[in-house]
């Protein structure tokens, strides 16, 4: 079975993760949602959509205080795992190995696996405590990648900035979409 897991995080950017949903429902992928407490309130500030609508987009739901979910072990096979966005604080919690929740203990099995993590880190500016965190965790085996405006692909909404920003995220999983801009192919 071919699975990929999607965290969302409380950082502002929850529309990252629920494109990721959206984008994938088209392929043959099994998407498993894992949603901190602080993204469920980020999603009543940012988006038109309720929790519920979100959870609807994943094949399986996963609750975060449910530390006990196949997600949380290493036996559960999936290509990875993509946190959209990562918060600073669930970044310290990845970088550290002490997980308080189904959100970063999933994340943690995915490194210790040796599994592909990305993190669409939501954060700015950055002080040296966050720099490190992210050395540390690239050097663990994750993939550090901050949803960056492609201006290549000439967006004409902040819609298409998300579908590029993620699009080129699932890259990092060898998920090909038609949704994304490649330079000098767009």
């Amino acid at each position: 079975m071919d699975r990929l897991i999607i965290g969302i995080s409380g950082a502002s950017g929850v529309q990252y993760g629920v494109r990721a949903l959206e984008l994938l429902q088209a392929l043959p992928i099994e998407t498993h949602l894992i949603m901190s407490k602080s993204a469920e309130l980020t999603v009543h500030h940012e988006l038109d959509s309720s929790v519920d609508e979100i959870r609807a987009l994943a094949d399986v739901y996963h609750p975060v205080r449910n530390v006990g979910a196949s997600v949380a072990s290493g036996s559960f096979q999936t290509r990875g795992m993509l946190l959209a966005p990562c918060s600073i604080r669930t970044l310290g919690e990845i970088t550290t190995g002490v997980t308080s929740s189904l959100l970063t203990r999933a994340a943690d099995v995915i490194l210790k696996e040796r599994r592909r993590l990305v993190l669409m880190v939501r954060e700015t500016p950055l002080h040296l405590g966050h720099l490190r965190n992210m050395v540390a965790v690239t050097e663990m085996g994750a993939v550090v990648a901050p949803p960056v405006p492609a201006f290549y692909a000439k967006p004409d909404s902040v819609d298409a900035m998300v579908t590029q920003s993620v699009a080129r995220a699932l890259d990092l999983f060898d998920i090909t979409l038609s949704e994304t801009h490649r330079w000098t192919e767009s």
